[in-house]
C-alpha cells in the first residue's frame, strides 16, 4: 500500500474585497472552506483526521476539530515560514503526516478576513505617527504588537511600513542591473487579469485591464504601481490530502485523474531572515532575487524534473515583481531574462510557454496568502480550471517569494 501524498479535494467560501463580509466572521469562513473542500473530496468530516495551516492563522485546529465534530485529531500543524511564504509548506507538512502515518485525511487551510482585523502598514503606521483624531482606529498593544513585527525595527524609522515598500526595492536593484521595466510588470497584470476574467469566483472576474491602465494607476511604492499589488480580500479556502490508495478510489468516484504532490521544499538562504522585510543579511549575490533559487534546485532534484517538465504555473503574486524574479529563481528564464519571457507572452493560456496564475492569482482571483493557488493547480490537473491547459501533467505551486519560502510539484498520476 503507498502512502504517497495526492490531493483529493478542494473548497472555498466566496471570495469578496475586504470588508464587504459582515455577517460571517473569518473562522465561519475557515469552517465553510474546510467542508466544502471534504465534500469536493468524496469524503465526509469523520474521515478528517489531521488539520494543517501557517503563518500564525487565527483559526486554531483545535477549535476547528471540537467544531465540525472530528471524531479524533491526530495532527495539527502550524508552518513558522513568515507570512504568504508557509502555503506550499503548510502542504508539505500535510504530506509528511500522510506519509509518515501520523494522519489518514488532512486538510490545509486557511482564512483571512482583512476587513475584520487589522492590516500591516494600515492601522499601525497610523498608530506610529501619533493619529489621535476622533475617527481614528483604536489599536490594542497585543495588535499593534503582532503587526510592528520586531525584525523590522530597524526599517521602520525609514518608512517601510508596507509590503510594498520592502519588495520595491529588491525589485528597483533587478531593475538597475538587468533593465527590467515597468511595462514588463503591467504584462504580468494584464494577463492574469485577463485569466481572471474567465473566472467566476476571482474578485476582478467583471473587471478588466490594459497595459494603459496599468502604467497610469498611482504609484504605490516606486516602482510597484496600483496594479502591480495584490488585492485585500476576505474569504477562506482549504485542499485535502490523503494517500495513493484512497486517492485513487475517489478519484474513479469523481471521475477524476489523481494529483500526487511529487515533491515539496522550504526554506531560506543563509542569513534571508525576514528577507525583504529587514533587508540588511541578504547577500548582494541574491538580493535582487526572489531569495528561491537554492530551494528550487532541491525541489527540481527532488521531483527528477526541470522547468521544462512543468505545463502549468500557479507562482505567488503578491507583488508583479517577485513574479518576474520567480520565474528566474526556477530556471525557466535566466538571471536577468525574466523581462523578455514575460514579453515572449509566455505566462498566457493563449499559446504560452508557461501558462501561469491560471485563476487570477492574488492580483485578480484572491488573496488568500497564496494556498487559493494550490487549489487551482488541483484543478489545472484535473482539467477544472477556468482555463484549462490542454493536456497538461506537471503543475508548480509557488509560495511568497521575498520570504522564507517553499514551493510543491503536483503531477497528475
Amino acid at each position: 500500500m503507498s502512502r504517497k501524498a495526492h490531493i483529493v479535494g478542494v473548497g472555498e467560501s466566496q471570495y469578496t474585497k475586504w470588508g464587504r463580509i459582515v455577517d460571517e466572521t473569518e473562522h465561519a469562513l475557515a469552517l465553510k472552506a474546510i467542508l466544502t473542500a471534504v465534500a469536493d473530496a468524496g469524503l465526509s468530516i469523520d474521515d478528517v483526521d489531521g488539520l494543517a495551516s501557517f503563518a500564525e492563522d487565527r483559526n486554531e485546529a483545535v477549535f476547528i476539530a471540537a467544531e465540525l465534530g472530528l471524531p479524533e485529531l491526530r495532527f495539527g500543524n502550524m508552518v513558522w515560514m513568515p507570512g504568504g511564504g508557509g502555503g506550499c509548506a503548510a502542504v508539505a507538512n500535510a504530506c509528511m503526516a500522510v506519509e509518515a502515518g501520523q494522519a489518514e485525511v488532512v486538510v490545509v487551510y486557511r482564512a483571512l478576513c482583512q476587513g475584520q482585523y487589522m492590516r500591516f502598514g494600515s492601522a499601525a503606521a497610523e498608530m506610529m505617527v501619533g493619529d489621535t483624531s476622533a475617527d481614528a482606529p483604536e489599536v490594542t498593544f497585543q495588535q499593534a504588537n503582532t503587526i510592528m513585527l520586531a525584525a523590522m525595527g530597524s526599517v521602520m524609522p525609514f518608512g517601510m511600513l508596507t509590503a510594498a515598500a520592502a519588495f520595491a526595492l529588491p525589485f528597483r536593484r533587478h531593475m538597475h542591473l538587468y533593465g527590467s521595466t515597468s511595462e514588463q510588470l503591467g504584462k504580468i497584470a494584464v494577463t492574469f487579469r485577463q485569466h481572471a476574467n474567465n473566472n467566476d469566483r476571482a474578485v476582478m472576474k467583471d473587471k478588466t485591464l490594459t497595459l494603459e491602465q496599468h502604467q497610469e494607476s498611482r504609484m504605490i511604492a516606486d516602482p510597484f504601481r496600483l496594479f502591480d499589488c495584490c488585492m485585500e480580500n476576505d474569504g477562506a479556502c482549504a485542499v485535502v490530502i490523503t494517500t495513493r490508495e484512497r486517492a485513487q478510489d475517489l478519484a474513479k468516484a469523481r471521475g477524476r485523474r489523481p494529483v500526487q504532490v511529487v515533491a515539496t521544499e522550504q526554506g531560506a538562504p543563509k542569513g534571508y531572515s525576514f528577507g525583504s522585510f529587514t533587508n540588511a543579511n541578504i547577500d548582494d549575490d541574491i538580493y535582487a532575487t526572489g531569495g528561491t533559487q537554492q530551494m528550487a534546485n532541491r525541489l527540481w532534484r527532488k521531483a527528477d524534473l526541470q522547468p521544462e517538465d512543468v505545463d502549468v504555473a500557479q507562482i505567488y503574486d503578491h507583488f508583479t515583481g517577485s513574479v518576474l524574479m520567480q520565474l528566474e529563481d526556477f530556471g525557466f528564464c535566466k538571471r536577468g531574462e525574466g523581462g523578455d519571457f514575460i514579453d515572449s507572452g509566455a505566462l498566457s493560456v493563449d499559446g504560452g510557454a508557461l501558462p501561469t496564475n491560471t485563476s487570477g492569482g492574488s492580483l485578480s482571483e484572491a488573496y488568500m496568502h497564496g494556498l487559493n493557488h494550490v487549489l487551482e493547480g488541483a484543478r489545472s490537473l484535473w482539467g477544472e480550471s477556468c482555463n484549462n491547459v490542454a493536456d497538461a501533467e506537471v503543475c508548480l505551486v509557488t509560495s511568497a517569494a521575498g520570504v522564507p519560502s517553499s514551493a510543491i510539484l503536483l503531477q497528475a498520476s
